[in-house]
């Protein structure tokens, strides 16, 4: 059995995308940096059957994410999908005038820095496996920059670039990472946005294994 590591989890899409993946046989494993949080998730989905481990840790704190999916690794199995979906916080949405070198450690540390500390730390166990799946969930200004958002727009735009060159650089290495854009909102109620309806499209961009960037939708006009 291998095992689903979430980056991120919360109740919204990191709950249904861990509750998709688990029951299609993976063990799951939710970092968040909170203890309480994750009692709350692993609770739910240990009460649907599926097996799950919270482990605490901190996106702009990559020692903690390589400590975190080393031990899920040991303890529930080799991560073979990777999903990094954690919500960026309003205050990285500056806009870009008011914008400092300051404001942009911590978006930068949270998307290209815990990008590519959590790559580094599962894909030894993908190339042990011979397979394996990096998603990244990401908004709609990682590919269109939005002045008021300045700080997002500028690390997604990062993240995106370092995930696009890990697709091509390790196709041959039975290897798939993909991004899907979610332009507008996650709410339940969306027709193609919501938590469940987004879990199942990263679970079949995992199965289907077709291109890089994907779109939930299409972007606003």
């Amino acid at each position: 059995m291998t095992t689903y590591a979430l980056v991120g989890a919360g109740p919204g899409l990191g709950l249904a995308s861990a509750s998709r993946f688990g029951a299609a046989g993976h063990t799951v494993a939710l970092l968040s940096r909170s203890a309480e949080h994750l009692d709350d998730l692993v609770a739910g989905l240990d009460g649907d059957g599926i097996q799950a481990r919270g482990y605490i840790a901190d996106v702009l704190d990559p020692p903690s994410l390589t400590t975190a999916l080393r031990t899920a690794a040991d303890e529930l199995g080799t991560v073979e999908v990777l999903q990094f979906s954690p919500v960026p916080r309003a205050d990285f949405m500056k806009p870009v005038l008011d914008t400092t070198p300051t404001d942009l450690d911590d978006p930068l540390t949270f998307s290209i820095k815990g990008p590519v500390t959590c790559v580094n730390a599962v894909l030894p166990g993908m190339h042990t496996l011979g397979r394996g799946t990096l998603l990244f969930v990401n908004g709609g200004s990682a590919v269109r920059p939005h002045p008021e958002r300045a700080g997002t727009s500028i690390a997604f735009a990062g993240e995106s670039a370092y995930a696009h060159m890990l697709h091509d650089a390790l196709a041959a290495e039975n290897i798939y990472i993909a991004q899907l854009i979610v332009p507008g909102a996650i709410r339940p109620d969306a027709e193609h946005s919501s938590p469940s309806v987004l879990a199942e499209r990263l679970y079949a961009l995992h199965t289907d294994r077709d291109g890089f960037r994907h779109y939930a939708e299409p972007m606003p006009d």
